[in-house]
């Protein structure tokens, strides 16, 4: 007889389980969900995947993960209904980051924050629906969400770090790196972005998502043995504002090429011990995203 845990899951190859098992608690800190009810932004010219909280709940009993952050996806520009309606179909253990304009009011944020949206996700990298992102935008979301006690999440690449360092040194809310701003392993460590990382994690406010490796990595699956020195080199840095995150549904890779138990096998690789690796997965998102201690 075949488990559900034998099936393929949609978007992720394989259908092994992580090598060690994940603790309790555990959250996928950065996915998205993409749902056919829901229409696209005008300025999205890619035609989104069918991605539904369905669908991922089949990963989370895959992999063992039972808490999660759901992003907005740059697909649905400032419109958040697809991510508000995942956290009401996921419930408690999900929360939200949202995707806003400049002029977002009070009353939206508000909004927003009674349906566990916690955070605001701002978007150098990709098309947005507002157009150029500027530096005096993202200035002005953070010190609106300031009264709230949300994080600000920006998606940059190295060079953008580095350029932004400054802005994101005195922004008035913690700060959270998508994808560990893309940097590119193979000269991670003599690079000038991860010297402004370090920067950012050494001033106590700035988190990293261990997220996206294979965005950058030339050696891919299973392993991605290229971006090991980096990895371990941001644990060691601050094991304790890290978190972990599948990017499911894998939007920026070529069907058929990522298997997300590697993306927490990479993980558990790059800790030196399951006492850090569990801290990532469960005392760090529970800090960040207000889950209940575990």
């Amino acid at each position: 007889m075949t488990s559900d845990l034998d099936a393929p899951v949609p978007h992720s190859i394989g259908v092994n389980r992580p090598l060690q098992a994940l603790p309790r608690d555990a959250c996928d800190s950065h996915m998205h969900i993409f749902d056919p009810r829901f229409a696209a932004s005008p300025h999205w010219k890619r035609r989104p995947p069918s991605a539904t909280v369905s669908d991922y709940r089949a990963l989370q009993r895959r992999l063992g993960t039972s808490r999660t952050v759901v992003v907005n996806p740059s697909t649905y520009g400032t419109d958040n209904a697809c991510t508000l309606d995942a956290l009401a179909q996921l419930g408690e253990s999900a929360r939200g980051v949202a995707v806003v304009d400049q002029d977002v009011t009070d009353e939206e944020l508000d909004r927003l924050a009674g349906q566990r949206v916690c955070g605001l996700r701002v978007n150098f990298v990709t098309p947005q629906s507002w157009g150029a992102t500027t530096a005096g935008m993202l200035d002005t979301l953070a010190r609106k969400i300031e009264r709230l006690g949300w994080h600000v999440q920006v998606f940059v690449n190295a060079g953008q770090l580095v350029g932004l360092e400054p802005v994101l040194r005195r922004l008035p809310v913690p700060l959270v790196i998508d994808h560990m701003a893309l940097m590119d392993p193979a000269d991670a460590l003599e690079s000038e972005a991860f010297a402004a990382a370090r920067r950012l994690l050494d001033g106590g406010r700035t988190w990293i998502k261990l997220s996206g490796v294979y965005m950058r990595s030339r050696e891919g699956e299973p392993g991605y043995a290229d971006a090991a020195a980096m990895g371990r080199a941001l644990v060691r840095a601050a094991p304790q504002r890290l978190v972990w995150g599948s990017d499911w549904p894998h939007t920026t890779q070529p069907a058929g090429t990522v298997n997300d138990a590697s993306l927490a096998d990479v993980l558990a690789g790059w800790c030196d011990s399951a006492e850090v690796r569990n801290r990532i997965l469960v005392g760090n998102p529970a800090e960040l995203y207000g889950f209940a201690s575990a």
